[in-house]
């Protein structure tokens, strides 16, 4: 009881701050995710037993010119191909090979173009009508945590059918599929209070964050296993560490930015 107590306060206070920094401003939501991201930076350094002092330089330059002050959109463009590609060779990894490359040299594109851009395309989200919509990126957030607990929900009861046993027991199909299911729900009602975006476009939007928020969590489980650790940090209480509640989001985020600006571009 005690530590259910413990996670749900933990829990509550990271929610609040998420909440409160993302309708504050642009410049606390991207402070505080500058925060976050160095702190996920550090789990992950870390977890692939790499000590780099460059990496945070280079991870606050790239918050600083493609993120709060961009110099030019055919780098932030670019940068989206690239992580676009890395992802999708990390989910291959997960598939198809036994242990992701993280501990050679495919590392450090993993820091960059895995970790770092992913909240490079967190913090753009709100931004892809280029003016600031907080709105958007707390319905991203919502559809997540609603897919989670459908997840979770419906794996606990139904699941029978393992989704990736070698990685992840505890996923299962019927779990996915509820989850898809939950993030439907929350898109249909952020469409109904919200005036942002047409209601296909938070369908859309809610099966790219339900499918490779799942992926994100998979290649974080397969990091954590191949380091031999259970969470992958100890900051929050009964949750482990930031990296561990923004794994999914940082994967999902250049697909769902991509399909943003492709949405936004065709209307």
């Amino acid at each position: 009881m005690k530590e259910l107590f413990v996670r749900a306060i933990s829990g509550l206070i990271y929610v609040t701050l998420v909440i409160a920094a993302m309708f504050a401003s642009r410049e606390w939501f991207i402070g505080l995710f500058f925060i976050l991201g160095i702190i996920t930076l550090y789990e992950f350094l870390k977890l692939v037993h790499l000590k780099s002092f460059l990496t945070y330089i280079l991870f606050a330059a790239a918050f600083y010119f493609l993120s709060y002050s961009i110099f030019d959109f055919r780098a932030v463009h670019l940068l989206l191909i690239i992580t676009i590609f890395v992802n999708l060779f990390l989910l291959k990894d997960v598939l198809w090979v036994n242990k992701i490359p993280m501990f050679g040299k495919k590392k450090y594109i993993t820091v960059l173009f895995y970790l770092m851009s992913g909240f490079v395309f967190l913090t753009l989200i709100p931004t892809a009508q280029f003016s600031y919509e907080p709105m958007v990126i707390l319905g991203v957030f919502i559809i997540i945590w609603t897919n989670d607990t459908f997840a979770y929900l419906v794996g606990k009861n139904f699941g029978r059918t393992k989704l990736l046993e070698r990685i992840s027991p505890k996923k299962t199909v019927e779990g996915f599929l509820g989850g898809i299911a939950g993030a439907l729900i929350a898109a249909f009602f952020i469409h109904k209070y919200t005036e942002i975006y047409e209601l296909w476009i938070w369908l859309i939007i809610a099966v790219i964050t339900s499918v490779f928020g799942t992926i994100g969590d998979l290649v974080q489980s397969k990091f954590k296993r191949q380091a031999g650790v259970k969470d992958s940090g100890k900051i929050m209480p009964g949750h482990g560490g930031i990296y561990d509640r923004l794994d999914s989001v940082i994967y999902a985020s250049p697909f769902i930015y991509s399909f943003l600006e492709i949405a936004t571009n065709v209307s």
